[in-house]
């Protein structure tokens, strides 16, 4: 990144943090603990969860795409943020109402069926006020100078959100009581929306021509992508790294807990989460200064070490420098990638590029890569036995496919070392008309 003297004020980092931090907080609970209460309390098939993943992926990508483009045009994101978070909140605690009731016939499949169109709902609230309307606030709000800082900042928010949730509510799930469990997110989420709508502030963005349906669509058409090479090239990196990511991500708690039979799982996700935190916010100052593309391949060849590291690893100690390693190389990575999606944002496009992201971030490796690892599962066919019942457990054969998948990031950096700017490139591209 080329040097630029302007800080960031206290009042953005402030909202920064916490609208940034709460949200995280809320889809920690989405991604990571609602795939333990399906687990638990509903169904412990695999593809459920996949399936689960995969659906909410979809309705978050569509509701970027919609909010994002809409955001643009207004000029505005408060409004879209403020509500959001409000509604987000109160649909997280709903996930705390739905259950399996036995005098009900196919009540499994009324409760799956249920989770999955709340979860959707869920995640479209979520997405619109979060990936849409704040990260493209942030882009309103940042320049090249600033944004490698604060994106590791936000890379090590999802983190923090997890140290949050497993050291002060972990014990409400262990002890059953999901409804207050899900409540205390979602009242917390509902506050801080509450609270934004008087608090922030717009940062001014130039509005884009055309119509709505026009700038909805408008990063899909092939012109754009022409015109965009180096963004795009980005995106594909990210969305390779990101199915990698998703191959093991949902079911790494119950991997922890039920094969490793890690009683203090708690503990090991605490070191590993604060481990990586550090990775990623010096490894960013380091790498941020590098223009050139090829530096990502070392950091994701880490990760992919790391990943074989996470095979092989038993007991608590080598867990948690194989997982500290894991998910430090993967945020730092994505921490370079966010910041140089930002810079190669066309002004007026900032809410639309939100859209994008989710599609190649979220959408493309939520669809693919919980099924990747239903499948590993489902091969390696290994059980425990909870009150009696024999229940699939995941394997550590989830972490060779994820480094795999993770191998196959150099073509689109081998691609960007080809193309001038490469990925640290602060300038930003044109757009297509």
């Amino acid at each position: 990144m080329t040097p630029n003297p302007a800080g960031v004020s206290g009042r953005l980092w402030l909202w920064i943090v916490l609208l940034g931090l709460t949200g995280q907080l809320a889809w920690t609970i989405e991604n990571m603990y609602l795939n333990v209460f399906v687990h638990e309390t509903i169904t412990d098939d695999p593809t459920v969860l996949a399936v689960l993943v995969a659906a909410s992926a979809i309705a978050a990508t569509f509701a970027t795409l919609l909010v994002g483009a809409w955001s643009d045009r207004v000029g505005r994101r408060r409004e879209f943020i403020a509500s959001g978070y409000v509604l987000w909140g109160l649909t997280t605690a709903g996930f705390g109402l739905v259950g399996v009731d036995s005098a009900i016939p196919n009540g499994v499949a009324i409760a799956v069926i249920t989770i999955v169109l709340l979860d959707c709902v869920m995640s479209f609230l979520g997405s619109g006020a979060n990936d849409a309307a704040f990260q493209a606030w942030v882009t309103d709000s940042t320049n090249p100078g600033n944004r490698t800082r604060i994106d590791g900042v936000l890379q090590t928010l999802p983190l923090l959100s997890m140290l949050i949730v497993f050291g002060a509510l972990d014990p409400i799930t262990r002890a059953g009581n999901w409804q207050l469990f899900f409540a205390i997110i979602g009242g917390l989420t509902t506050v801080v929306g509450l609270v934004a709508w008087f608090g922030i502030r717009s940062a001014p963005s130039p509005q884009p021509s055309g119509t709505y349906l026009s700038s909805v669509v408008h990063g899909l058409r092939p012109s754009t992508v022409r015109a965009n090479p180096r963004l795009y090239t980005v995106l594909a990196a990210w969305a390779v790294l990101g199915i990698s990511f998703q191959v093991y991500l949902p079911y790494l708690i119950i991997y922890v807990q039920k094969y490793l039979v890690i009683d203090a799982y708690a503990v090991v996700l605490a070191c590993v989460l604060v481990g990586a935190s550090v990775i990623s916010i010096v490894g960013g100052r380091l790498l941020g200064r590098s223009r050139s593309p090829g530096v990502l391949l070392p950091v994701v060849g880490v990760y992919v070490l790391a990943l074989l590291a996470m095979f092989a690893a038993r007991g608590m100690v080598p867990v948690i420098v194989a997982g500290t390693l894991t998910i430090g190389t993967f945020l730092l990575a994505g921490a370079m990638l966010s910041a140089t999606i930002r810079n190669l944002t066309p002004a007026d496009r900032a809410g639309q590029i939100q859209g994008l992201r989710m599609i190649a971030v979220v959408l493309l490796p939520s669809v693919i890569g919980p099924f990747i690892g239903a499948a590993v599962i489902s091969g390696a066919d290994e059980t425990y036995v909870d009150l009696g019942v024999a229940k699939t457990v995941p394997t550590p054969w989830i972490f060779v496919a994820a480094a795999v998948v993770a191998v196959a990031v150099i073509v689109p950096v081998r691609a960007l070392r080809r193309m001038p700017g490469g990925v640290s490139e602060p300038e930003q591209e044109t757009v297509a008309p």
